[in-house]
Order: C-alpha cells, then sequence, then structure tokens
C-alpha cells in the first residue's frame, strides 16, 4: 500500500470500535518482534495534560542528547504527528510500510485489531527498529486495558484525573481513576499529579497493592520561562522533570531550561497572532483551566468565543466553563462527523446566560471573518478535532482524516 492507501485501511478499522484490553495488543507485539532493548519507557495516563507532559520529557530529553520516540493521540491535522523519533514525524513511507506488514499479519485474525490497536503496534515497532533510548507512551483511553499498557514501563505516570469518556470508563471518579491507575505495575515508582481525595485514595491504594513507590508532585516549576502559556503549565512541567528523574534518566538544569523554553506542544492555548488563541480543552475540568489561563494572559478583556464540540461530550459543563469569560459566541459546522450540532449548542447557551450574542456560521472560514470583524480577542476552542481542522485551515494544509475516539 501507499500512504494514502495504507489510511485508508487503517480508517477503515474504525468500524471494529473502541474494544479495550490487551489481548490483540500482545500478539501484534510478538509477531512484529518489537524489541525495546534497555530503553526506559516512560508511561502517562491521566484525564488532562497528557500531552503536554508528554512533549516537555521529550523535550528536555533531546536537549540531554538522548534518542527519544513519543507516542501520542489523537493527532491535529496529520496522523504522523502520533508517531515520532527525536522530534521528527514518522515518514509517508515508514508508515505505509508498517500498516501494509500489519495487514497482512492480522487479515485473518478474530478478533480483528482496532485502529488504536494497529496503531499502538506501528508505533512500538518504528520505535524498536530506531533503537531509542527512551520511548514516552501516551495512553489512548483509560490506562487499564489501554493498549500503551502492554508495554513494560520504567516510571507510571498519572496527570489530573476528573471526568471524561465516562462510557467506558465508568461514571464516578473513583471508576475513572481505577482504569487510569491501572498503569501502575509491580515495584516501578508512581509520579502523580495532585488530585480530587477520590482518585488520590484509588492511586495510593493501586500503589500500595503492587508495592510501587509513589510520590505526588504538589509543587510547581518556577526556575526559567516555559514556551507554554499557563499556571498549569507550570505544574506540568514539576511532573514531567519528576518522572524523568524517577525512570533514573540523567538530566541536567541547562537540558531543562533549553527543553522547556522550546518545547512545542499546538492547541494548548497556542498564540496563532496577537488576537487569536486555538485551545483543544475538550472537557469541563480543562475548560476551566483554559477561562483561568485566559484570564491570567488577558485580564478582564472577553473573547469571542469560537466553539465546537463533539456530540459524546458534557456540553453543559463545558460551556459553563466558558461562558464567563465570552463576550459573544460564533457556532461554526465542522466537518468532524462526530460534532455536536451548533443548534443543539445554541439551546444550552441559552439556558445558562440568554443575554449572551451567539450566532451560527456554515463553515470555519466564516466563524473567522465573523470573529476579525469585532475589536475583541478571539477564542477558539471545544475539541482537539476542530483545533485540528482550524489550524489546517489557517495553514492552508487539507484536513486529517476523521479521527476516533481515541
Amino acid at each position: 500500500m501507499n500512504y494514502p492507501e495504507a489510511l485508508a485501511w487503517l480508517y477503515g478499522l474504525q468500524r471494529f470500535g473502541i474494544k479495550l484490553g490487551l489481548e490483540n495488543i500482545q500478539r501484534l507485539i510478538a509477531v512484529l518482534h518489537v524489541d525495546l532493548g534497555c530503553a526506559r519507557v516512560i508511561h502517562v495516563a491521566g484525564t488532562n495534560g497528557k500531552g503536554s507532559v508528554c512533549a516537555m520529557i521529550d523535550s528536555i530529553l533531546r536537549a540531554q542528547k538522548y534518542r527519544t520516540g513519543l507516542f501520542i493521540s489523537p493527532h491535529l491535522v496529520t496522523f504522523r504527528e502520533r508517531i515520532r523519533v527525536d522530534g521528527n514525524m514518522i515518514s509517508e513511507e515508514a508508515v505505509a510500510n508498517g500498516l501494509t506488514t500489519i495487514r497482512d499479519l492480522v487479515r485473518d485474525w478474530d478478533p480483528h485489531p482496532t485502529f488504536f490497536e494497529v496503531t499502538t503496534a506501528l508505533a512500538l515497532k518504528y520505535f524498536s527498529n530506531a533503537k531509542i533510548d527512551v520511548p514516552i507512551l501516551e495512553t489512548g483511553l483509560g490506562g487499564r486495558l489501554d493498549a500503551t499498557n502492554a508495554v513494560q514501563s520504567d516510571v507510571s505516570v498519572i496527570t489530573p484525573i476528573d471526568f471524561d469518556h465516562q462510557q467506558w470508563l465508568g461514571q464516578s471518579l473513583r471508576d475513572i481513576a481505577t482504569e487510569k491507575a491501572g498503569i501502575i505495575k509491580s515495584k516501578i515508582p508512581v509520579v502523580a499529579a495532585p488530585q480530587a481525595p477520590d482518585a488520590e485514595k484509588v492511586i495510593r491504594t493501586r500503589a500500595s497493592e503492587c508495592e510501587a513507590p509513589l510520590q505526588f508532585v504538589n509543587d510547581s516549576y518556577r526556575k526559567t520561562p516555559l514556551s507554554l502559556s499557563g499556571e498549569y503549565q507550570k505544574q506540568n512541567a514539576a511532573l514531567a522533570i519528576a518522572a524523568m528523574l524517577a525512570a533514573k534518566t540523567d538530566i541536567d538544569d541547562s537540558s531543562i531550561v533549553h527543553g522547556l523554553a522550546s518545547v512545542e506542544w499546538p492547541a494548548r492555548f497556542q498564540r496563532w497572532d496577537d488576537r487569536f488563541v486555538i485551545d483543544g480543552a475538550h472537557n469541563p475540568a480543562a475548560a476551566r483551566i483554559l477561562a483561568q489561563t485566559w484570564r491570567e494572559s488577558f485580564g478582564d478583556q472577553r473573547p469571542t468565543l469560537v466553539l465546537a464540540i463533539l456530540s459524546d461530550k458534557d456540553f453543559r459543563g463545558i460551556c459553563e466553563a466558558l461562558v464567563p469569560i465570552a463576550d459573544s459566541v460564533l457556532l461554526p459546522k465542522i466537518r468532524s462527523e462526530r460534532a455536536a450540532p451548533p443548534g443543539e449548542l445554541a439551546k444550552v447557551l441559552s439556558v445558562i446566560t440568554p443575554s449572551l450574542p451567539c450566532s451560527i456560521t456554515d463553515s470555519i472560514g466564516d466563524a473567522l471573518a465573523l470573529a476579525r470583524a469585532k475589536p475583541n480577542p478571539i477564542l477558539l476552542t471545544g475539541s482537539l478535532h476542530f483545533a485540528g481542522e482550524t489550524l489546517a485551515y489557517l495553514r492552508g494544509e487539507p484536513a486529517a482524516f476523521e479521527e476516533c475516539a481515541q
């Protein structure tokens, strides 16, 4: 298969949906002869901040001259963003060759591997071939039964846990935390961000059962500037540093300074220009952090809010967090089939704040034109998928294939 054919096959696997479990990925790792050798594996789970923590770890370790492998999800514009070695995205040729090999191996499997299982296997085989020093693996969904949990890690990292993906992970914070804490392994160090009491109790219990040394990182990193905006990113930075130390990687102060000053992580309070901010906040907790970060950066200035949310998310919780900072709201129709209809969002907004001006537009382009015609700063948010579609539009690039839940 060439690259477009390979991606078409991969995205066709979405018909198998999401199937949490480790049997298929363990079988894939075996038949692909994945061997990470003596690499030190950093495994990151949590609800919010996973990607930022992974990006910081990757940037610092590369500054220290480690050969890194970074596996994240979802992507924003191109599938190749998900798999990187030394900061460089996997090539189209490597994607095509790797997926062709996997397709031929799993053709008759029952159950057939899912989109995320195949993508994880592609990443692990690519890292195995590249002889990397440190793989950094972000969970796709949950942790206990996530495909990334088939790899033996050297440190388990848990970012703040909150409500998201309840249909898969459970309706209570305790249930969600149980799934996330499932990445904790016997006698392997655990580094965790501050948590709500129910989540903290679950993490402590799991770590005790596994005899895993546990450290909660309560401080923020304040020694030198970060390239990423927001107080919460300083907390993420402290967690990233603690994770690398727990994994017994050798990092010096100059690498930390350079890595944190140069890390790039799009759609996390990303300043596109002086007026325009893009953020992928897609659950109420992330939306609350976004509102706080907006106030830290813009004070009392209220933005024109350009909002699109996926249909399986908590519309009301996200909107309640964002409307206090908004001057008006634009609701564009976007490309994703999973997007909530703008009319439904308008109804939710009218109940929360009837006086807030709200308009539906036919496209992202129309929404941005209307927003730029106003004097206010502009905040685009509600989904990483929406953020990715916007970045593609602004860059004049084709939008990516429709993304799956992971």
